[in-house]
């Protein structure tokens, strides 16, 4: 019996899998609100019917999305941070953007797209990640001797700007054409420095 459980449980996974690949596949060149979920499940090969046993419609499938793109990279950009040097440390974050362009294209063109885009629970997925992001990175800044002194506020504001720049980089990536990625890496990096100087003088 719990074999039977178990291959039923491996057989949803890998639908709700099919769902979520088919549904990234259609989002190359179309925004979310514009897709159909018989679009989705006619890709995948289910009855409609089939689709509401995984997701309450198509903005849930979204969000599933975002989860999917953005949740296992926050172990990774901790490791990044912990780079004791400041160079280090920036050409780890920056190689960590592209490493994401150049493995996962779609999920980050989906997230470029919806951040601002017209289904409301996905905007607000992306932004709970982002604010996670940035939570995150400034807790990480708090603890270094270089914010000695700095208020809550600054710190808030010094981690928005590392996430916006991650976010505008992989933007900057996804739309590099053949060649240009060295060239996108250089000046990420460059701006990340004018980040870093800054923040050594802040308190000046």
């Amino acid at each position: 019996m719990s074999h039977t459980v178990g291959v039923r449980q491996a057989q949803k996974q890998k639908t709700r899998q099919a769902l979520l690949d088919a549904a990234l596949r259609l989002l190359e060149d179309q925004s979310l609100s514009s897709v159909g979920l018989r679009e989705v499940t006619r890709a995948v090969g289910v009855a409609p019917t089939a689709f509401y046993r995984h997701f309450t419609g198509m903005a849930d499938l979204g969000v599933a999305l975002v989860e999917e793109a953005l949740g296992s990279l926050h172990a990774t950009i901790g490791e990044a941070l912990r780079e004791p040097a400041d160079e280090d440390r920036i050409d780890r974050t920056v190689a960590l953007v592209a490493g994401l362009v150049r493995t996962s294209p779609a999920h980050v063109r989906f997230v470029a797209r919806e951040q601002h885009g017209g289904v409301a629970a996905v905007r607000t997925a992306i932004a709970e990640q982002l604010a996670r992001f940035a939570d995150e990175v400034a807790a990480f800044f708090a603890a270094e001797p270089e914010s000695a002194g700095w208020s809550e506020d600054d710190l808030e504001m010094l981690a928005g700007l590392y996430v916006d720049h991650m976010v505008m980089t992989a933007s900057a990536f996804l739309e590099a054409g053949p060649g240009g990625e060295e060239r996108v890496s250089a000046l990420a990096r460059r701006r990340l420095r004018l980040v870093t100087l800054g923040r050594r003088h802040w308190l000046d």
